[in-house]
């Protein structure tokens, strides 16, 4: 397999992401490259890492002063506490900023860390590696950082690009079905939001890709990537286009808050669910026609995937479903913005609905 290359190009970096297989036993050429260049590195490692990638890892810097901080990922370590425990130890360590902080895991990891290195002495160079099907196509792209809050998810948090990215698919040979099912739901709202011939592709190919088999999972990753590459290098900070990867995310944001980010439900679990219920709620108010939404539905319900949100709630859930909905970021009033779908490759950004209007779906087309 060759390994194939993406360059990301925003107003305030420019840096590659590698998408192949066996490449972190090349990283210290990588990071040669690409002038990447530190005497110290903090590594933040997931535990569930397995321990002969570590060893990988740590073998391309045997002349470095290497810090492990072991982490144990879920969303309630997205916390305020971790990134201090942090940051505890690069001030101890006396890391300049001329150092680097080097993430190994998936997307919390990665958010974890990225945000640390964004606040330490204004900006450390950050190397994240991401480990999951997750992290590979969405999260290690576009700088996103945070930590989450009792008040919701990713409420605190900068915009903060890395040095590099590299995604190696070795990682996802650890990776149980359920953890590929959810990065798979990223996947899937790149192809709705950018485009069908994608969509069809996923539609012909999703059990190879779910079998991580080779040539099918990279190209799924690689043109997962490019769909957000172009909509991040149009709109960094989130301003306009960029709210467009959001499709389904509302919704899927208040489903994990309203569960208190339990492991009944993860995050890509959740964006499935979301981006199902995004999708019939642009069905219910005819923005999208029946022929679309029939393609979209049976991909997800006949493939297996995530979409009965009965598995994970009853009408008494709405009124904190809705509650958290009200505090999403995307939100500057009393309403709610929704990403809708008025076609596969068209989405809209501009939908802002009361919340009397969303509940009275949910009640009527979603909990049935």
């Amino acid at each position: 397999m060759k390994t194939k290359k993406i360059i990301i190009k925003t107003s305030n970096q420019r840096y590659p992401i590698y998408i192949g297989k066996n490449i972190i036993d090349k990283l210290s050429s990588i990071l040669n490259q690409n002038f990447i260049k530190f005497e110290k590195c903090l590594m933040i490692i997931d535990k569930n890492i397995p321990s002969k990638m570590i060893s990988k890892i740590k073998n391309s810097f045997m002349n470095k002063q290497v810090y492990i901080f072991m982490f144990r990922a879920n969303e309630k370590n997205k916390s305020q506490k971790i990134i201090n425990q942090i940051l505890k130890i690069l001030l101890d360590k006396n890391f300049s900023r001329e150092d680097c902080l080097m993430t190994i895991g998936g997307g919390i990891t990665g958010d974890v860390g990225g945000f640390a290195a964004s606040l330490f002495k204004r900006g450390l160079k950050f190397v994240n590696i991401p480990t999951t099907l997750l992290a590979q196509v969405d999260s290690s792209i576009g700088g996103k950082t945070g930590v989450n809050t009792k008040h919701g998810k990713n409420l605190i948090g900068s915009f903060y690009q890395p040095k590099l990215v590299v995604s190696d698919l070795e990682f996802l040979d650890s990776l149980k079905k359920r953890e590929m099912i959810c990065g798979y739901g990223e996947i899937l709202k790149h192809s709705l939001i950018s485009n069908k011939i994608f969509f069809y592709f996923l539609s012909k190919n999703l059990k190879n890709i779910l079998k991580n088999e080779s040539k099918y999972i990279q190209k799924a990753v690689y043109e997962s990537c490019l769909i957000k590459k172009k909509v991040v290098e149009e709109d960094e900070k989130e301003k306009n286009i960029r709210k467009v990867l959001n499709l389904g995310h509302t919704f899927a944001h208040a489903y994990e808050a309203s569960l208190k980010y339990s492991n009944k439900l993860n995050h890509g679990e959740a964006v499935l669910l979301g981006i199902y219920t995004a999708v019939k709620f642009s069905f219910a108010i005819k923005l999208l026609n029946h022929k679309e939404f029939i393609l979209i539905s049976n991909h997800i319900e006949k493939s297996g995937l995530p979409f009965n949100i009965n598995h994970y709630f009853s009408t008494k859930n709405i009124d904190k479903i809705l509650s958290f909905m009200q505090k999403d970021k995307k939100n500057n009033s009393s309403k709610i913005n929704l990403i809708l779908l008025k076609k596969i490759g068209h989405p809209i950004i501009t939908k802002v609905y009361t919340k009397r209007a969303i509940k009275n779906f949910l009640k009527k087309k979603l909990f049935n």
